[in-house]
């Protein structure tokens, strides 16, 4: 068995021609999904990218494993205490754990342990090839690693690679030789002049006035990384924005191909089990953040995973198809396990539906919860229901926000995703029945998810009471200043009011 595992930080499934995307970001990502399957609802339980990896590894919620955030307390896992054993519960439960018991050889190629300081993330891979620039590498840096290995090791059996590549994630850096290969396509539809101009009266951290965070001069960055807009002033840089992200992407693409074609060199391509996923999505102007992943929204958490999985996805039920039930990411890591023969650990919160996939039908979840935690705190419901009247079954998205991250976010959005996919208009005034429905599934949740912890507490409690998520820590009282010298007075005032304790 050999197992390739492409994480891509930062990739949006709907910026793929496989997942419907009208710009050819994707040829290579698109064969994949073509000879395999392809998950249309699956998300991360936990954002961004700390929390995100540390609960697939580990099979389980921030809530459980206590990381929810980029800084803090709540950025390192629970500490077992008096009852851990010589081996951590990490040690013996985690992903990597479990394929090495069913005879993997495990590696990753990957900046990602010491860009975030993610130590636990580590445990028990075989190898680790730290690429060194803390997720700076374009894709040739690290893909080219991944060749070498499987030009050394791939024809020998039993192993799962973890290849980590980083483009499209901001700042926009694909080479300069590689061109402007989308200059003449057509924009997404959904952001027009009127959208972008009330972005620009809003606030918060990359906002269309803000992309580049708190930055006191945001031209520096731009400076550096040409392709990088600075401010969405014009739909110029609306276009430089998403030009930036999908030449990001088209970039992984063409390395994703040559790892593909160094599989085939080896005389492996055609057995070898290709998964490709993500660590969480990125906002492009929705909920006006550009260039982000700061919410418990659909964009940051929804991800792509796209399998092919010899004698398992080439029938004739999966091959070329799309699975719409709702799924978390580290679902399939339960299902890998049991598809090789392992049990899934009993601490773990993912589930498997290898049974029914191997039946032609992946069983999904009721609902799910998804959280943020870096950036803001939230938790979104992703559900399905009827609204009042209506004969068919619509999907929702409500975010309950427990600290707004400097955007004045209302305490809850609903979202209705058929409908306005891109969250341009919160229903929560007008459907008040859904948000109810809504708030009850995060309370019971919740309530499951606090009867089988094995600490005290919420971490989100512990991020509030720290300051707040860390990369608004600290920032407001210069941010006041800012809001309201240029113009944006009634946000300053709104903050203020909302965020009493980050101004002593």
């Amino acid at each position: 068995m050999r197992i390739l595992y492409i994480d891509i930080d930062s990739l949006r499934p709907d910026h793929l021609r496989c997942y419907g995307y009208h710009r050819e970001t994707s040829p290579n990502i698109d064969r994949i999904a073509h000879e395999g399957l392809r998950f249309e609802n699956l998300y991360i339980s936990d954002a961004p990218c700390l929390p995100s990896r540390t609960a697939l590894f580990g099979g389980r919620f921030g809530i459980h494993n206590g990381v929810v955030n980029h800084g803090g307390s709540a950025s390192e896992p629970h500490i077992e205490g008096s009852g851990r054993s010589f081996e951590s519960t990490l040690g013996r439960t985690s992903w990597m754990r479990c394929l090495r018991n069913a005879g993997l050889h495990t590696a990753s190629i990957s900046p990602f342990g010491e860009r975030h300081s993610a130590w636990h993330w580590y445990a028990n891979f075989n190898e680790v090839h730290n690429t060194g620039k803390n997720g700076l590498e374009n894709a040739d840096e690290i893909a080219s690693v991944a060749i070498d290995w499987i030009e050394r090791r791939g024809a020998r059996d039993d192993w799962f690679l973890h290849v980590n590549l980083w483009d499209p994630h901001t700042p926009y850096r694909a080479p300069e030789d590689f061109g402007d290969p989308f200059a003449e396509s057509p924009l997404p539809a959904w952001l027009t002049e009127e959208v972008r101009a009330a972005h620009w009266a809003g606030c918060g951290p990359h906002s269309a006035r803000e992309v580049t965070g708190y930055v006191d001069d945001p031209s520096v960055y731009g400076a550096i990384y040409p392709r990088q807009p600075s401010l969405i002033d014009s739909m110029d840089e609306v276009r430089k924005l998403f030009d930036g992200y999908d030449t990001g992407t088209l970039y992984a693409d063409l390395w994703i191909g040559r790892i593909f074609d160094a599989l085939a060199s080896a005389g492996v391509l055609d057995e070898t089990v290709v998964l490709i996923g993500a660590d969480h999505g990125e906002n492009l102007g929705e909920l006006n953040i550009y260039g982000d992943h700061q919410t418990a929204d659909q964009i940051t958490t929804r991800v792509p995973l796209i399998v092919r999985w010899p004698g398992v996805t080439d029938t004739d039920a999966l091959r070329g198809k799309a699975d719409d039930s709702l799924h978390y990411h580290f679902d399939f890591a339960a299902t890998m396990i049991e598809l090789l023969g392992q049990s899934v650990p009993d601490n773990w919160d993912g589930r498997s539906f290898a049974r029914s996939l191997r039946a032609g039908g992946p069983e999904g979840r009721e609902y799910l919860v998804v959280s943020q935690g870096a950036w803001s705190c939230q938790r979104g419901v992703r559900f399905r229901a009827h609204r009042a009247g209506a004969s068919e079954v619509t999907n929702y998205l409500m975010i309950r926000s427990y600290h707004d991250g400097h955007h004045c976010f209302p305490d809850r959005m609903l979202f209705d995703l058929d409908a306005d996919p891109h969250e341009q208009r919160s229903l929560h005034e007008d459907e008040p029945e859904l948000v109810t429905k809504a708030d009850a599934l995060l309370d019971s949740w919740y309530d499951e998810m606090r009867a089988s912890a094995t600490h005290s507490g919420d971490p989100f409690d512990t991020v509030i009471a720290e300051g707040g998520p860390l990369h608004t820590k600290g920032e407001l009282p210069a941010y006041l200043k800012r809001l309201r010298a240029d113009g944006r007075g009634q946000w300053a005032d709104l903050l203020e009011a909302r965020h009493p304790n980050e101004l002593a």
